[in-house]
C-alpha cells in the first residue's frame, strides 16, 4: 500500500476494523469484564507482537485466549508448560524410518497460528529459549533444517505471580521479546456477580463462533501500517523511552531506582501499539493518548529496577507512571 492522506485512510480503517469489533463482541458473550486484557490481545494481533499475561489463577486468562482463537478461524495450540517438558515436545524432532534408512521431520505443536503457552514460567530455561527463538525468528530449526512458522503467528503466554516454588522465572532479556506484559486483576463485585450468573453451571462454556479469518488479520495489519503518526508524537515516544534510561534529562529523580532502561525495541513496540490502538478506535491517526494508554504494558517489563527500589517497595509500574506524568505531552 502507498502512503495515503489522513482523510483517505479514515474510511479504510473503519472498514478494516469491523471484523475486530465483531470478534470483541463474540468473545464478550463468554468473558465478563477483562476488557483491558482483551483489548491488549487485539493490539498484539494487529501489531504482530506477542503478549505475556500475568495474574493469579482463575481470572479467565486461558479461557480468553482460547475464545479469541475460536473467534478467528485459524490454528490454535495450547501448551501446558511443566518442569519435565523438553524442547522437542514443543518444536518437534527427527524420527528415524527403518524402512528407508532416512530421518523424517515430525513437527511439534508450535507449528500453529495462535499458541497459548500456559504457565510459561514452569518450564526449564532450554524450553523457554526454544519458544523465544521461535517468537523472534518466526522459524525453528529441527536437525540441520530451518522451518518457517505459519502466518499469522502469535504467542500468548500466561504466568502465575504466586507459587514461585518449582518455577523458572523468565530472564529479563527473554521477557523483552514480548511486545506487551499485561497484569490481569480481579473483577469488580458487579462483574463477579455477572460471572456467577453466566458461569455457575456444570457446563457453562458457550462456544464462540468464528467471525474472522487470517486474511482479515493480514489486511488489518496493512491498514495499521498506513495510520498517520505525527513527528511530534514520534519524538514523544522516543522521549518516554529515553526517560527510562536517563531520567535526569527530564528532571526526574529516578536514576537510583532504575538498573536498566527500555531497549530500542520498546520504541518500535510503543509506535506499533499506539497505531493498533488508533485502528481499534476507528481512527486514521495516532493521538498522544494512544501512546499513554499502551505505554505501561510496553514498558513495565523492560524497566529493570534496582535493589534499592525493591527496598523502597517501588515497582516498575510506579516508575513508568511517574515518567508518563512528567514527560511533556505534545
Amino acid at each position: 500500500m502507498t502512503q495515503l492522506d489522513v482523510k483517505q485512510i479514515g474510511p479504510i480503517i473503519k472498514a478494516a476494523s469491523q471484523p475486530f469489533m465483531r470478534l470483541r463482541d463474540e468473545v464478550s458473550h463468554v468473558i465478563v469484564g477483562q476488557e483491558e486484557m482483551l483489548h491488549h490481545m487485539l493490539i498484539a494481533i494487529l501489531a504482530n507482537g506477542h503478549i505475556l499475561l500475568e495474574g493469579v489463577p482463575g481470572l479467565a486468562k486461558t479461557l480468553t485466549v482460547s475464545c479469541l482463537a475460536r473467534g478467528i478461524s485459524t490454528g490454535f495450540a495450547r501448551l501446558q508448560f511443566t518442569p519435565d517438558l523438553l524442547p522437542a515436545d514443543l518444536i518437534g524432532t527427527l524420527i528415524y524410518q527403518p524402512q528407508t534408512g532416512q530421518f523424517s521431520v515430525k513437527k511439534g505443536p508450535i507449528f500453529s497460528n495462535i499458541i497459548l503457552a500456559d504457565e510459561v514460567n514452569r518450564a526449564p530455561a532450554k524450553v523457554q529459549s526454544a519458544l523465544l527463538e521461535a517468537m523472534q525468528e518466526r522459524q525453528v530449526t529441527i536437525g540441520d533444517q530451518s522451518h518457517p512458522l505459519p502466518e499469522p503467528f502469535l504467542v500468548m503466554a500466561t504466568q502465575n505471580p504466586i507459587e514461585q516454588e518449582g518455577t523458572y522465572p523468565l530472564p529479563e532479556a527473554q521477557v523483552d521479546r514480548f511486545m506487551l506484559k499485561v497484569t490481569v486483576s480481579y473483577p469488580t463485585p458487579q462483574q463477579e456477580r455477572q460471572i456467577l450468573d453466566r458461569m455457575a453451571y456444570t457446563n457453562p462454556e458457550k462456544l464462540v463462533q468464528p467471525v474472522m479469518s487470517p486474511e482479515d488479520i493480514v489486511k488489518a495489519r496493512e491498514a495499521v501500517d498506513e495510520i498517520y503518526i505525527d513527528d511530534k508524537i514520534k519524538d514523544y515516544i522516543v522521549s518516554l523511552v529515553v526517560a527510562t534510561r536517563d531520567p535526569g534529562a527530564f528532571k526526574l529523580n529516578l536514576k537510583h531506582l532504575i538498573q536498566y532502561g527500555a531497549s530500542p525495541r520498546a520504541t518500535i513496540m510503543l509506535t506499533l501499539g499506539a497505531k493498533a490502538g488508533a485502528f481499534l478506535a476507528g481512527r486514521g491517526f495516532v493521538t498522544p493518548q494512544d501512546v499513554k494508554d499502551i505505554a505501561p504494558s510496553v514498558l513495565r517489563h523492560r524497566v529493570i529496577i534496582t535493589y534499592e527500589a525493591e527496598a523502597e517497595e517501588m515497582t516498575s509500574d510506579a516508575i513508568v507512571k511517574t515518567i508518563l506524568d512528567h514527560v511533556p505531552v505534545p
